[in-house]
């Protein structure tokens, strides 16, 4: 077949795949569904930046989209994200099938698994989109590193890094894989980390980096219908929260993601060593967490920042480029078997994506414009609210500068205590005492109906410049790279051509002696 239509086939097939899972994104409204709220005017606030109340989980994220909705609306920013990452992961699935020498069948065979498994689909009911670009980046992260292109490696792991999880995951694929300036990339990924590193080492310093062990109890591992654990982790699912699991792996086809697991398997010598052992580690540390409790408890509580890991179900993630690899290596017959499976074990996805449909957010414009970037403590405004029948991060934490009361509870147990800033600004206030809470940094008080201003400007101190900073070094990161890039190749030309001189000032040299 002619390599042009390999490709056209590919791509149409990749772009298939996407209108299918993405086309609910393209009604009006904002983004919001459970841990996902994308306004499209998010403010710019110390929260925003990773110095806020709560640890930087969203970082440098939120600080690129109230950037972003500075000049156009954040929330159609995201979906470019999402489509440019959906886009790349149909690029670097097929590039890695390529660089495994497969054909047409075989890049079309790992775009499906890439694009179309479960842990995609429940990632995104969660509401965490940008943890999604993270995993639809790495088998790209993984093509570039195998086939020296540490360029296009490093861009990749940037747009992966929006996250504190993405940007780790990231750092260890890109590492794992590059065959050509490891150390480089392993300095790229540690300053991609910046944005969010930098304030989780002021929250060590101030003693608050640990989490609560019941995180790692209501975060972990969950059985779907007739898979199990074991089953649901190794088909790629297994999230912990149950309303974000699609209703097919609720009545049995998650045990398809068994069989297709035993089928990958079949095709273990096409799978590059480094994939494997990176499945294995990301799948084996899932099922670690789930088999030994006690210890994840121990390690959340006591290690900081391990909270970032107390979802550890996202492990698997990591075995997303092995499983392309894997499936690469099938054509004619067992292929379509490896594509059915795929789909079936979550044949629901388009319908199940529904809930990512935009909604009308209400966000009280007025008094947005009255905080003017002052901190606001609204004093009876739980974490969590209702849009559209659906439960979603409270709008206000994204529209203010928000005194975060960050407190959180999964299935009636306290996960997240609140914030500490929080209760001390909410028992001022209780006790009336307007000094104490403009020394805690808050300029307006919202108690229902009643609006109380206890400070004139925003106290938002050098933290703010430094995530300022941190975060013009995150978007200065591609042109750097492109650059460094192209400095490289000119170096290499001017090498090339000086020893081509030299090759023929020899041969003219040896001409004359003779």
């Amino acid at each position: 077949m002619n390599p042009g239509l390999r490709r056209v086939l590919v791509v149409a097939w990749g772009t298939l795949l996407l209108g299918l899972l993405l086309y609910p994104l393209f009604a009006p409204g904002q983004l919001a569904l459970r841990d996902m709220l994308v306004l499209d005017s998010p403010a710019l606030s110390l929260n925003a930046l990773g110095f806020g109340d709560l640890p930087a989980r969203n970082v440098p994220q939120d600080g690129l989209l109230a950037l972003v909705g500075l000049v156009l609306p954040a929330s159609w920013f995201a979906r470019g994200l999402l489509i440019l990452g959906g886009a790349l992961a149909v690029v670097g699935a097929a590039w890695l099938a390529r660089y495994l020498k497969s054909g047409v069948f075989g890049q079309i065979t790992a775009v499906t698994v890439v694009v179309w498994n479960p842990f995609i689909i429940e990632r995104f009911l969660q509401g965490q989109w940008s943890l999604v670009i993270a995993a639809w980046l790495l088998p790209l992260i993984a093509a570039a590193g195998l086939s020296r292109r540490p360029v296009v490696q490093w861009l990749g792991m940037w747009l992966a890094s929006l996250t504190p999880t993405g940007a780790l995951f990231a750092l260890i694929m890109g590492v794992a894989t590059a065959k050509k300036r490891r150390l480089s990339t392993f300095l790229v990924g540690l300053g991609l980390c910046l944005p969010w590193l930098v304030p989780a080492l002021f929250s060590l310093f101030s003693g608050s980096a640990a989490s609560a062990p019941a995180g790692a109890a209501a975060f972990a591992p969950r059985a779907e219908q007739g898979a199990g654990t074991l089953g649901s982790l190794l088909g790629l699912g297994g999230i912990w929260n149950a309303d974000a699991v699609p209703v097919s792996r609720e009545n049995g086809f998650a045990l398809l993601g068994i069989g297709l697991f035993a089928a990958l398997l079949l095709c273990l010598r096409h799978c590059p060593p480094v994939l494997l052992w990176l499945g294995v580690l990301g799948l084996g540390g899932a099922i670690a967490t789930w088999l030994l409790p006690g210890a994840t408890a121990w390690v959340v509580a006591n290690i900081p920042g391990a909270g970032l890991f107390r979802d550890s179900q996202k492990l698997v993630m990591l075995a997303l480029p092995a499983y392309a690899a894997l499936a690469s290596g099938f054509r004619g017959v067992p292929a379509a078997v490896v594509l059915l499976l795929t789909f079936a074990q979550v044949p629901d996805a388009p319908k199940a994506m529904q809930q990512l449909a935009p909604v009308e957010v209400p966000v009280d414009t007025a008094l947005v414009e009255f905080a003017a970037g002052r901190d606001v403590l609204m004093v009876n405004e739980p974490t969590l609210v209702t849009l559209n029948g659906q439960v979603a991060v409270n709008p206000n934490s994204k529209a203010f500068s928000l005194v975060e009361p960050g407190s959180l509870s999964v299935d009636g147990v306290m996960v997240d205590p609140p914030s500490a800033r929080w209760s001390a600004a909410r028992q001022a206030w209780t006790l009336g005492d307007l000094r104490a809470l403009d020394d805690l940094g808050v300029g307006v008080v919202v108690d229902g109906d009643l609006v109380v201003e206890t400070g004139d400007q925003p106290q938002r101190g050098f933290k703010f410049g430094l995530g300022l900073a941190l975060l013009g070094m995150w978007l200065a990161a591609p042109l750097l790279f492109l650059l460094f890039g192209g400095r490289r190749r000119g170096l290499r030309k001017g090498a090339g051509k000086g020893a081509r001189k030299a090759a023929g000032r020899g041969k003219g040299s040896g001409k004359a002696a003779t």
